[in-house]
């Protein structure tokens, strides 16, 4: 085993990963960023270095300075966690030459895989069925288009070096392949360096399941499956395991195909072949077909770990170091079910755009595993991935695990960002899901119920009357001093989103008052030394910058008003197109003067390594243009502004 190991990562998983190497006795050195001077993987580490700016390809991306810092600290292996240079066999190669381990496959297991059309190809020679599709080395639009209607649409274009959404799209029609395909290449190249596309036939009830492999070079076998089929944009949102539905003789083709496909390239290491299944039949043996390959421990990695009690962290670090593998493949059992509930700092109504912030609350429940990189007062930045943590849990039936996960993210409490939160919630508790009923398309089917406002029941309001109890400030007997004939009434203002909510108390004794709230009224009983608001649940309150109130997986952040305050009235009003998000301006696709009709693009913005066209709210001209290609911007800053008016096209 080694004696110290450097983890070229960040976040959750470089946490993730010391807690291990920790209980196995080793040593770890973390590396950070300028923007992660104070972050909780630093302080966790036994060493850390510093490598450079926020920027990832400053610091996380920068081989060298890595491959420095483990040499410099003694280390004798690099861990990469995932993203970032997990997948990167120059980077396998590099620390090779320098005498260091990777904690991983080898370089030509990682390109053998790495390229979409080519892991295909490979895949088809080894007997693992593969989606019907194009995946040659031809790349001229025409000749796609051509394939493309060959294949029969819809058809998905792929990024050939791709993941995790990036690079990809869904044509429905031959009038909107080349957009299609023109943004697909564009997303590919910046996120990947390599424009190159493959095209798929698009499976109409398509579930993805996924099987975790491990192989150390000779043997490999594979620790059952996993349902990622809730995605939004493509990528995972909630995943399981084992699916739901599954049976014994798909489990037996599907890990046997897995496997296989492991074998045939000498695989080492922990490792995810993914599948796409048609489930309009349910789970038949002959309706699978070969995805891709990730060559790396996957985000979704704990769900494994829980239905099989290993520790697949310290799988990688025992085969690493030259062990076989711990098990074989008939020693490795199925226990239970697991879900796991990606939590990020994202705005959910405006299309699940990132978001940044910083952290005034965050608190996790015990009746969970919440595996973070961050804690209450840490920054959500605009460098990295917005995820704020992965929320697990387990249980001997899927009923249970899915009431605990439930359970788990009502009780989460996030404060000083937006979240996907209440979305993750409402999610958990969808019918369908529920039932089992899992396919790509449930998310995008059905957002709109998903994201409906549940103010309707009362509990918004409701959530308002507590923070204003608190904010009252009310001593232990609210009637001290009173004297009329009349009940006690105390008006609090509160302000929420920009608005000022007035909310009136009236007692009817120390423990009990009245609460009105526009046209809504409730009853507020104490006990237990707790304010209790009538026909809703338990509510905990937070005071941190802010009076935030957390119930049944919904949050709501409040001030005091002030009456003294007077705001003059800014903004730019309608007619500027303000960045949803912080990001770079990857295309200036308007000039000042230029007329424009409803919905044209006017820009092209990159966050996450994911592009967003920003599109015209109405007919107009453009008056000014704020930003060139190439700037930094930040989230509400303006864009373009089109002269007031409308303006007449002749």
């Amino acid at each position: 085993m080694f004696r110290k190991i450097l983890i070229a990562n960040r976040g959750e998983i470089a946490c993730r990963i010391i807690k291990t190497a920790r209980h196995l006795g080793v040593a770890t050195v973390a590396v950070y960023s300028d923007a992660d001077r104070d972050a909780m993987h630093v302080a966790a580490a036994d060493e850390a270095v510093h490598i450079g700016g926020s920027a990832p390809k400053d610091s996380y991306l920068n081989v060298q300075t890595i491959i420095d810092a483990a040499l410099k600290t003694g280390a004798e292996a690099i861990h990469p966690g995932y993203g970032f240079l997990s997948e990167n066999p120059d980077f396998v190669d590099a620390l090779t030459a320098a005498g260091l381990i990777f904690i991983g496959p080898s370089a030509s297991a990682i390109r053998a895989m790495g390229l979409k059309d080519a892991a295909k190809a490979l895949m088809e020679q080894a007997g693992v069925p593969v989606v019907p599709g194009y995946h040659g080395e031809r790349q001229d639009a025409d000749f796609l288009h051509m394939r493309a209607e060959s294949i029969g649409y819809p058809v998905l274009i792929k990024a050939v070096a791709g993941g995790g959404g990036k690079g990809m799209r869904r044509v429905d029609a031959p009038s909107t392949f080349m957009e299609g395909l023109r943004a697909a290449k564009a997303e590919a190249a910046n996120a990947f360096g390599n424009d190159a596309v493959l095209i798929e036939k698009y499976v109409a009830s398509p579930r993805h399941i996924e099987v975790q492999v491990f192989g150390d070079g000779t043997d490999a076998v594979h620790l059952f499956e996993r349902d990622c089929s809730l995605q939004r944009r493509h990528q995972k949102v909630i995943e399981e395991a084992p699916a739901p539905g599954m049976t014994a003789e798909m489990r037996e083709a599907m890990g046997s195909a897995a496997v296989r496909a492991a074998k045939t390239i000498g695989y080492s290491g922990a490792g995810t072949v993914e599948f796409i299944v048609d489930g309009s039949e349910g789970l038949r043996p002959d309706r699978f077909w070969f995805m891709e390959m990730n060559t790396r421990l996957q985000v979704e990695h704990p769900v494994t770990e829980a239905i099989t009690g290993l520790d697949l962290v310290e799988w990688q670090l025992r085969v690493a170091s030259g062990e076989p593998l711990p098990l074989k493949q008939e020693q490795i059992e199925l226990r239970g079910h697991a879900f796991e509930a990606r939590l990020y700092a994202e705005d959910v109504p405006a299309g699940f755009l990132p978001a940044t912030g910083t952290l005034a609350h965050l608190q996790f429940p015990s009746n969970c595993r919440a595996d973070t990189g961050v804690s209450t007062g840490d920054m959500i930045s605009p460098w990295y991935d917005p995820m704020i943590a992965k929320i697990i849990t387990h249980g001997p039936t899927r009923d249970i695990a899915l009431a605990k996960l439930t359970r788990a993210l009502e009780e989460t409490e996030v404060a000083g960002t937006v979240t996907n939160l209440t979305f993750l919630t409402a999610l958990s508790r969808h019918s369908g899901f529920r039932a089992g009923e899992v396919d790509t398309g449930l998310i995008p089917r059905d957002l709109a119920s998903l994201l409906a406002d549940s103010s309707h029941n009362g509990l918004e309001h409701a959530m308002i009357a507590r923070a204003a109890l608190h904010a009252a400030r009310l001593p232990k007997d609210p009637l001290a001093g009173f004297s009329l004939w009349q009940p006690l009434r105390q008006t609090v203002m509160l302000e929420k989103d920009g608005d000022v909510v007035t909310v009136a108390f009236a007692f009817r004794g120390a423990n009990q008052c009245r609460i009105d709230i526009s046209e809504h009224s409730y009853t507020a009983t104490q006990t237990g030394g707790c304010w209790r608001i009538e026909g809703q649940p338990e509510m905990r309150v937070v005071e941190a910058n802010g009076i935030h109130v957390f119930a049944a997986g919904r949050s709501i952040t409040l001030r005091l008003h002030d009456l003294l305050q007077r705001e003059t009235a800014g903004g730019q009003g309608s007619d500027v197109t303000l960045a949803p998000m912080p990001g770079l301006v990857r295309a200036m696709l308007v000039q000042a003067g230029q007329d424009v009709e409803l919905g044209e693009p006017l820009c092209i913005l990159e966050a996450m390594k994911m592009e967003h066209t920003l599109r015209a709210s109405r007919d107009g001209r453009v008056a000014e243009v704020f930003a060139h290609e190439g700037a930094q911007i930040s989230a509400g800053d303006p864009l373009v502004r089109l002269e007031a008016g409308n303006v007449a096209h002749g």
